[in-house]
């Protein structure tokens, strides 16, 4: 297979010819070309548009840099993290670069679409993916496969305004998953060295997202500290969930961490205890409650910890009417919030 099609960020070209240079194919959004050693995605926000959802676009940048989301394979029912998603998530193990394109309209006189090369991304090392709520080709409501990508190492990738994330129309709440929006993180293996030529940028074995090793493991007991609450709540018979927040006129959506429907608490988990922390989490459930269905005089919120905070933070948390739950080697201290009377 003769290589024809140098991967410059910019430039645009079509599915067919890529397929022609690659040896991969021409119709799915996410297309692997194992000879290659590559992965090709094709993000078309206006497909979403289609369904009444708008999760594909360059999303703002968060404290690790520039973030790109892109929905998964699977036009009804609930999308899996295997098949062609699961090439997305094994991308780095196989050595597989990863190569973003967005539609970029029609070739004329043609039906076919022209796609324009971003650059080559890598998959969010510690949350590879979100679960969102969306409508299937069928009309009927699933769960969605929102993956996270960040510009490999040495990319400077090709967006522009038009590629960000479009706002929402509405305003929406819909009801998720707590534990589904929890992925286990990817597996990263050595840095091999290995190079490959300047117009692809750096291998896929070196390109890891800018996240340092420490922060890694924060957000990873993070994760874990949601499921193991979610695991600690549902032993007890409680109902819970999260929700899907969508505001009009801005893009993305607001997703709490958990939501105990039995007890009306809606919960802000942080891997680690300090004031910066807490604080940050003070800050979002006062933003997330005034969206939450049901009695808001009667909704609690509270704050969940992998260990117990600071006395002088405790009483940051009481004066701010936020409870205080935190994990112990037996359980979770702070659980059950006390009764309050309706």
């Amino acid at each position: 297979m003769t290589t024809t099609v140098d991967l410059v960020p910019g430039m645009v070209t079509t599915r067919d010819a890529i397929a022609a240079a690659f040896g991969c194919g021409t119709f799915q959004g996410i297309e692997p070309a194992a000879d290659a050693g590559k992965v090709f995605v094709y993000s078309d926000p206006s497909a979403g548009e289609e369904y009444g959802y708008t999760f594909d676009g360059r999303a703002e940048d968060d404290a690790f840099g520039p973030l790109y989301l892109y929905t998964g394979a699977g036009a009804k029912g609930d999308q899996k993290p295997s098949g062609r998603n699961g090439a997305l998530l094994s991308h780095v193990e196989k050595k597989r670069e990863l190569h973003l394109f967005v539609a970029h309209g029609r070739v004329p006189g043609s039906g076919a679409m022209l796609q324009r090369y971003i650059g080559q991304m890598v998959l969010d090392p510690v949350k590879p993916f979100e679960v969102r709520r969306g409508p299937g080709t069928d009309g009927a409501m699933r769960n969605v496969l929102v993956f996270r990508f960040r510009p490999a190492e040495g990319t400077s990738p090709a967006w522009t305004e038009a590629d960000n994330l479009p706002a929402a129309t509405a305003n929406a709440v819909e009801i998720v998953d707590p534990a589904a929006g929890v992925p286990a993180p990817v597996v990263l293996p050595q840095q091999s060295g290995v190079k490959v030529k300047k117009t692809e940028q750096h291998s896929t074995a070196e390109t890891v997202a800018d996240i340092p090793a420490g922060q890694r493991k924060v957000l990873r007991r993070e994760g874990e500290l949601v499921k193991a609450f979610v695991a600690h709540l549902t032993a007890a018979g409680h109902e819970i969930h999260s929700f899907q927040i969508t505001i009009a006129g801005e893009p993305g959506a607001l997703t709490p961490d958990l939501y105990d429907a039995t007890d009306h608490v809606l919960y802000e988990a942080k891997g680690l205890t300090t004031r910066a922390n807490v604080r940050m989490a003070i800050g979002q459930l006062a933003d997330y409650r005034r969206h939450i269905p049901g009695r808001r005089d009667l909704l609690r919120v509270a704050v969940l910890l992998p260990s117990e905070p600071t006395a002088d933070v405790k009483d940051l948390l009481g004066e701010e009417y936020v409870e205080l739950v935190y994990q112990t080697t037996d359980g979770f201290a702070g659980w059950p919030l006390a009764y309050k009377k309706p």
